[in-house]
């Protein structure tokens, strides 16, 4: 499963860029979280510097610009893949 984060204080592009993210998960079919995150502490966690950010399995993939639907899908399916190859190698 993916996490799939939007940060942001809740401003326009913040709220469209959720929306973007929530497309491109029903897009790719893939089984993910999505959740808005507001708190400004948790934007330097990730080493945001300005919003709007995605976040897709604790990286920050995205900062200060809205991506189109095809750019999120790209990343959701490395993402993916990537934790496919984790979750492959630490069962052997």
């Amino acid at each position: 499963m993916l996490n799939v984060k939007v940060l942001g204080p809740g401003c326009n592009n913040c709220q469209r860029l959720y929306e973007l993210a929530r497309a491109a998960v029903v897009q790719l079919g893939v089984e993910a979280t999505l959740e808005h995150i507001a708190d400004p502490a948790q934007f330097r966690r990730y080493k945001l510097l300005v919003t709007p950010g995605l976040v897709i399995n604790e990286q920050l993939v995205c900062a200060g610009r809205l991506p189109s639907v095809a750019e999120i899908t790209t990343w959701l399916a490395n993402a993916a893949m990537a934790a496919e190859a984790d979750q492959t190698a630490s069962s052997r």
